[in-house]
């Protein structure tokens, strides 16, 4: 395979030779932001009206296309900034750099009458869905803060657990197969205080894709999503600084030169403070968030960029009294250089480390917990500007994985407590892909790719050997799941390889243009997943574990298929997206009933291979310009699991019946919408509908010795109440024409505005005075009201 890899990328190089060998040339140069130097990326369209042909900018702002000899009109344009048109004489090979200035710079208006953006129906990529920082900040949010995944959940195919429930879920699919990618390094936690607020700081970022189907095969290791997100580089012109205060929460950002036109410095923070009002309460309490972007930038000359993002580092502290203290949080730092080996090879190199680490300090029984991953990542990644037809991407990523399951420390000499320490697991993923962007008319295109991922589970100190290789046994008698016993152990070396798997993954889209507003796609992923996070709640929290496959874990194999329509009406003023999905997971992880997760060193006892589905429908219809913008979001899906006896006499997870997943959402309505009233006076709000969470309640009961003893329906068969909520916010802007100088605006949004007591959770217990069963409610949020100053210079 690695020589099939081999012999295309050299039969491109010479074609792409045999090419360069006639009478044509190529123009190609960085696409910028005019007030700062920002790279525009993904996304800025460079079209040859003329000739109907244009290209867009790769993830680095970099564009390349080759042209015969001649005289051409050149259009540049981005949504949000003045389009530039020039004339170019191509009788040579050009670089040809452009600044683009934003739309509400007093400029001369330019108007272009052909209908010639069209690249979005064209493009074979589909299931992708952008929002920029202006649109996240417009939503309400709960407490006023501007949150990525909460914006996130407004789209179409994405919901969460619930209120104040972390991370999100994709398709069906759990909050463990997204992979979350800040400048390509790995988040493995997504939220800030239990799911309250997003890691992210709206202010630092630049761009953000969200793919949630024809994933390209430059991307590995979840099978459910990617969300990829890049901070800003910072101002190389000029020092700006920008910033926000809340009721609970505040951030400052800082960016400016390093050298005027060559390197520049961004610098952000948030800090939340709500805990420090908690003595006026008589409480000595904490919870509260801290986190810090960092990034440094400098071009070298026009050939290389080089990149430092000291990145992000993020924490959590919750406290109660002296009684314990939960710290948990991501670290992040990067290393990229960009480089150009010609006006075609475009090249980025990135060295990664990515850490998530969590501490619990229990002060009542004098001890320490400790627990995380750290993962050292190597990316070289290659954008090859073959011809104006063929695109190709490819490279190689190695991931050393290590895992700390717990680590328990005594506080003090007189605890009774002994050091323990769970046994640490180490692997090492790898994976070389290519990629193929391929025009085969002016209404069909395809893009294809191959990606080869491989995973080695290394040695340890110990691992347990069950007969039979079974580390779960069936109770024939009672009919239930048990832990097996360890017949003996294995001890390795660290370079001794445990396990190791070999995957093929193979991606395709294919795109028909209709005409030239319509189009319908295709595309068909599989996927790879090594890595398993072990939970027993339905959203992720900070305790959660995460662990690699090996002996007795096997990775996820996703296979999914996707089909759809896209259409854009009145001249791209309103677009339509209509996809249907139907997905598969191998080996998907299952608990045995009663399984425990936390401080566990044989984690396969407790856990069985099963598989997964899902399946549904995605209505996304958007309004793009004029004073009223915004989309409405619809989902009608499908997510259930299933685990089978492994032999006859086996009952399974379930009796071996499909169940609804935890993130089985029927029904996902989501209104989305800005009004702009005047200059001053801007408009927004956001409506939510989705069928209630699945549950497992209580049938019945009997008594055993005195005892009353619940019984369980069928898991997960029953759902709590419908979720429904409307937010609003104002934004006011009290000086719109000021663009210089101190720029400031108010937000003020009010989060369920009906005050809906949507159910977290419903719990069962009897009436102390009846003696009756009733059901209780638990709801996170009522009506907040939230109000939010923020500034600019």
């Amino acid at each position: 395979m690695k020589n099939l890899f081999l012999w295309l990328i050299i039969a491109c190089s010479f074609f792409s030779l045999s090419l360069n060998a006639q009478s044509k040339f190529t123009i190609s140069g960085t696409i910028s932001e005019a007030s700062s130097n920002e790279t525009l990326i993904g996304g800025v369209n460079i079209i040859f009206p003329e000739i109907q042909s244009g290209t867009t900018t790769n993830e680095y702002g970099f564009y390349s296309i080759t042209l015969s000899e001649g005289t051409y009109k050149l259009a540049v344009s981005y949504l949000g900034f003045n389009t530039i048109v020039e004339t170019v004489e191509l009788t040579g090979d050009v670089v040809k750099n452009f600044s683009l200035t934003d739309t509400l710079e007093s400029l001369d208006e330019v108007v272009i009458t052909e209908n010639i953006e069209k690249l979005n129906i064209k493009a074979p990529q589909m299931s992708v869905n952008k929002l920029s920082s202006t649109t996240i900040k417009e939503i309400p949010v709960v407490l006023g803060e501007a949150d990525i995944i909460k914006a996130i959940t407004l789209l179409p195919g994405v919901t969460t657990a619930g209120e104040a429930a972390s991370g999100f879920n994709v398709r069906g699919g759990a909050a463990d197969q997204n992979l979350i990618l800040l400048d390509e390094a790995t988040i493995y936690n997504s939220s800030h205080l239990f799911g309250f607020f997003s890691v992210f700081n709206p202010d630092a970022i630049k761009d953000l894709k969200l793919y949630k189907g024809g994933i390209p095969a430059r991307y590995g290791g979840r099978v459910s999503s990617v969300l990829d997100i890049y901070q800003k580089e910072g101002n190389s012109k000029e020092f700006h600084a920008n910033g926000g205060i809340g009721i609970v929460s505040s951030r400052l950002l800082l960016e400016g030169p390093l050298e005027k036109d060559k390197g520049s410095f961004l610098l952000g923070g948030r800090s939340s403070y709500a805990h420090l009002f908690l003595p006026l309460f008589d409480l000595d309490n904490k919870a509260y968030f801290y986190d810090l972007n960092t990034k440094l930038s400098y071009k070298i000359d026009d050939n290389n960029n080089v990149y430092f993002s000291g990145g992000y580092f993020g924490r959590d502290v919750f406290s109660i009294a002296d009684t314990f203290e939960n710290t948990y949080g991501n670290s992040v730092l990067n290393f990229r250089w960009n480089h150009l080996f010609s006006d075609k090879i475009f090249s980025n190199l990135s060295l990664i480390y990515s850490d998530y680490y969590y501490g619990l300090k229990l002060n009542f029984v004098e001890f320490d917990w400790n627990s995380g991953i750290q993962n050292f990542n190597l990316k070289y990644d290659f954008k090859h500007y073959l011809t104006n037809k063929i695109k190709l991407q490819y490279g190689l990523n190695s991931i050393y994985y290590a895992f700390n399951p717990g680590d328990i420390k005594p506080t003090v000499k007189s605890s009774g407590i002994n050091p323990f320490k769970l046994t640490q697991k180490y692997a090492f993923e790898n994976a070389i892909y290519l990629d193929a962007e391929h025009k085969v008319s002016d209404k069909l295109s395809l893009s294809y790719g191959l990606r080869l991922s491989t995973f080695h589970r290394l040695g340890q100190d110990e691992l347990n050997v069950y007969e039979n290789d079974q580390a779960v046994v069936f109770n024939e008698d009672f009919q239930i799941y048990e832990k097996a016993n360890p017949i003996d152990t294995e001890t390795f070396d660290r370079s001794d390889v445990i396990e190791r798997f070999v995957n093929l993954e193979p991606r395709a889209s294919v795109a028909y243009q209709l005409n030239t507003v319509s189009s319908v796609k295709a595309s068909y992923n599989r996927m790879t997943q090594y890595l398993h996070l072990l939970s027993n709640t339905n959203s992720p929290t900070p305790l959660d574990v995460w662990t690699p496959s090996g002996k007795y874990i096997k990775p996820q194999l996703l296979d999914q298929y996707a089909v759809g329509y896209f259409k854009e009406f009145n001249d791209s003023k309103y677009s339509l997206e209509v996809e249907s999905f139907y997905k598969t997971i191998k080996n998907r992880i299952d608990y045995i009933d009663g399984a425990d997760l936390v401080a566990n060193n044989a984690i396969e006892q407790v856990v069985l291979n099963g598989k997964a589905r899902a399946y549904g429908l995605e209505v996304l219809f958007r309004k793009n310009e004029g004073r009223f913008k915004g989309w409405l979001a619809y989902t009608l899906s499908k997510s259930e699991q299933q685990t089978e006896g492994r032999t006859s006499n086996e009952i399974g997870i379930n009796n071996g019946n499909w169940y609804n997943t935890p993130y089985d959402k029927t029904h996902d309505i989501s209104l989305t919408g800005s009004y702009d009233l005047n200059e001053k006076w801007k408009l927004n709000g956001n409506f939510l509908f989705q069928t209630g969470q699945p549950a497992t309640f209580p049938n019945g009961q009997y008594q055993y010795n005195g005892v009353t003893v619940p019984s369980y329906n069928n898991r997960n068969a029953d759902r709590l109440p419908v979720y429904h909520r409307l937010d609003i916010s104002a934004t006011y802007t009290a000086k719109p024409e000021k663009k210089s100088g101190l720029q400031s605006y108010w937000v003020f949004g009010i989060y369920n505005a009906y005050n809906r007591k949507n159910a977290a959770s419903v719990s069962f217990s009897a009436n102390q005075d009846t003696g009756a069963n009733e059901a209780n409610r638990l709801a996170i949020f009522g009506i907040i009201p939230s109000v939010s100053y923020n500034f600019k210079f």
